[in-house]
Parts: C-alpha cells; sequence; structure tokens
C-alpha cells in the first residue's frame, strides 16, 4: 500500500487528519479544561510536521496521477480546514483520481472465467 503514489498520499491525508484532530483536543484542554499548553506544544509540532509531509506528497501525487492544475489545488487547500483532506481523498476516490495507474486490470474474458 505505501509502495505506490496512492497508497502514500492516503497515508498522508490520513495522518494529517489525525494530527488535526489531536491539535484540536490539545486546544479543548489548553483553553477549558487544565488551561496547560502541553497538548498543543505536542501535537502543534507533529501536526505541522504532518501538514508539510501531506503538501509534499501531494505534490509528488499530482506528477505522479497527472491530475490538472485544479484538482492539485484542492488537495492544497483540503489541507487548511480540520479533517479536509480526509474529504478530498473520499472524493478524489470518488471521482477516480485516486485511480493507480499501475493497476492494470484483467481483460473481461478472464475475470468472467475467474
Amino acid at each position: 500500500m505505501f509502495t505506490t503514489p496512492v497508497g502514500r498520499f492516503r497515508l498522508a491525508a490520513l495522518a494529517e487528519a489525525a494530527s488535526w484532530v489531536g491539535l484540536l483536543v490539545g486546544m479543548f484542554f489548553k483553553y477549558v479544561v487544565v488551561h496547560n499548553d502541553v497538548g498543543v506544544a505536542i501535537f502543534g509540532r507533529v501536526h505541522a510536521v504532518l501538514f508539510i509531509l501531506y503538501v509534499v506528497v501531494a505534490l509528488v501525487t499530482a506528477r505522479a496521477l497527472r491530475w490538472n492544475l485544479v484538482t492539485l489545488f484542492w488537495a492544497l487547500v483540503a489541507s487548511v480546514p480540520p479533517l479536509g483532506t480526509v474529504l478530498f481523498e473520499r472524493w478524489a476516490t470518488r471521482k477516480g483520481k485516486l485511480a493507480d495507474p499501475g493497476a492494470v486490470r484483467a481483460p473481461l474474458d478472464e475475470r468472467a472465467a475467474a
């Protein structure tokens, strides 16, 4: 899964979204519960690294899958709102933007025989 651009993109999108959730939980604890910024300090750094990773992986994936500029634009914009990367990944999967070009389908005759 992680050896293809699609697999790496899906992992980066999920990791970036999870780091957003961690950062939001850290902010909740900082401002509502304990008034301590430890959670924000930890998840802020993690999120920063995963945000940069997502952007790099999105650029590499866009080149590998030959996305047009509009698709690339929305992939990058999706990294800004919380959980946007997962929403983009789901949309891109539905629209065929994440179809793995390395996956060769068997001819119809072979699939029917199986």
